[in-house]
């Protein structure tokens, strides 16, 4: 019986890795166009690019694509073991925060609900299960630290790209039918987002929307890529945000890689960042990794936070899903070695948060803006020994 169940199992196994890799390899039909205009330095007019250098079209192992699939989906990958569950205790926000006061609360992976200028603000939403297509894809060991029904009202959502561990059609559906918020995206995605049932508007990289008088929402550039099915990649932009209030602009990140570094002078130059929203995990696809072209680790997530001269982060993007090689603690472990390694005064600034911990961002103040750590002490035993 036993036997019979084992070989069930594997043929499972076997069509699902058939259908994944045909999906990346085989039919053209599964190509989509989500979005048409003019070219630029980053749209060759069929799809989009990173104009500091593409580094993440191969996979993150050097390997074939398929080769990358075959090791992930078989467990063959290296990967350190993960709890099959975490303890969440969820909490229920605030229905608002008026005026210049900020309340940031970690949802999980890169959802954050910001809470300033009376508005709610949700990053990257994402409630479902598993992150991929038909119910395949990594399994979520956290459940999220704010259930969908204790969400206050949003006002706003921002959606950084298609990928599907940040872009979930069912709960974008669900906001929209419950509450109506502005969603804004970068171009194309909209199409996608439009397709599972909710509206949204398309920007490009430089352009902004207004919220309210006084707080707008500017799309800028990172260092990513966009594909819902493998075929269709880099049909959508992807993209950080800026959102400008009184008390200080919030930095949304998104999901990115360091590509050439510039990218966040750039957020840094609509004004002062008081809040930075900044992802750290997935980084490690070979032994001692620290990075890949289109995820950073906690080293370079660091880089960010100086680049954005920011007041306070919250690292995002770990802890939820297990989408690479990492232990899940990891990230929050490492930047805490690499904040020590910086010099900083008070740690706390880049700091990981609880799930479902409500932080209140305290004021500008002066940014403590540091030159990059010591390499000797990067590749101490505290920071590369971590696994």
């Amino acid at each position: 019986m036993a036997k019979g169940l084992r070989w069930i199992a594997k043929g499972i196994a076997a069509l699902v890795i058939t259908l994944c890799l045909a999906i990346t390899l085989v039919p053209p039909f599964l190509d989509r166009i989500y979005y048409q205009g003019e070219t630029s330095d980053h749209f060759d007019g069929s799809h989009f690019f990173n104009p500091d250098g593409d580094d993440i079209l191969r996979a993150p192992t050097g390997r074939s694509r398929g080769n990358f699939l075959w090791r992930w989906i078989t467990g063959q990958d290296g990967r350190a073991v993960w709890p099959d569950s975490v303890p969440v205790t969820q909490t229920k926000p605030a229905a608002r925060v008026e005026g210049d006061a900020m309340v940031a609360t970690w949802i999980g992976h890169a959802t954050v609900l910001i809470q300033t200028q009376g508005l709610n603000i949700l990053t990257d939403p994402i409630y479902a299960e598993r992150a991929g297509p038909f119910g395949i894809g990594p399994q979520r060991v956290a459940q999220p630290g704010v259930a969908f029904d204790d969400l206050p009202k949003i006002d706003a959502v921002l959606v950084s790209h298609n990928h599907y561990d940040h872009l979930d059609q069912d709960v974008l559906k669900r906001l929209w039918l419950r509450d109506k918020p502005k969603i804004i995206t970068s171009l194309g995605n909209d199409v996608v987002i439009r397709n599972g049932g909710a509206e949204a508007t398309a920007l490009d990289w430089g352009e902004r929307g207004t919220l309210k008088p006084g707080v707008d929402v500017i799309v800028t550039r990172n260092h990513h890529w966009g594909s819902r099915w493998g075929s269709d990649a880099r049909r959508a932009l992807w993209s950080s945000f800026v959102v400008t209030t009184p008390g200080g602009n919030i930095f949304f990140a998104g999901d990115t890689g360091y590509g050439d570094g510039q990218w966040p002078a750039e957020a840094a130059a609509l004004g002062p960042v008081r809040l930075a929203i900044i992802p750290i995990g997935a980084f490690r696809f070979v032994p001692g990794g620290m990075g890949i072209g289109s995820h950073i680790g906690p080293i370079e997530a660091e880089r960010v936070f100086a680049g954005l001269k920011a007041a306070w982060a919250v690292p995002i993007h770990w802890g939820t899903f297990q989408l690479s090689n990492e232990a899940r603690e990891t990230p929050p472990q490492m930047l805490a070695e690499v904040m020590k390694c910086g010099g900083y005064g008070d740690p706390s600034r880049f700091a990981a948060r609880g799930l479902g911990e409500s932080f209140s961002v305290p004021p500008v103040g002066t940014p403590e803006v540091r030159p990059a750590p010591p390499a000797a002490c990067l590749q101490a035993p505290a920071v590369t020994g971590l696994k």
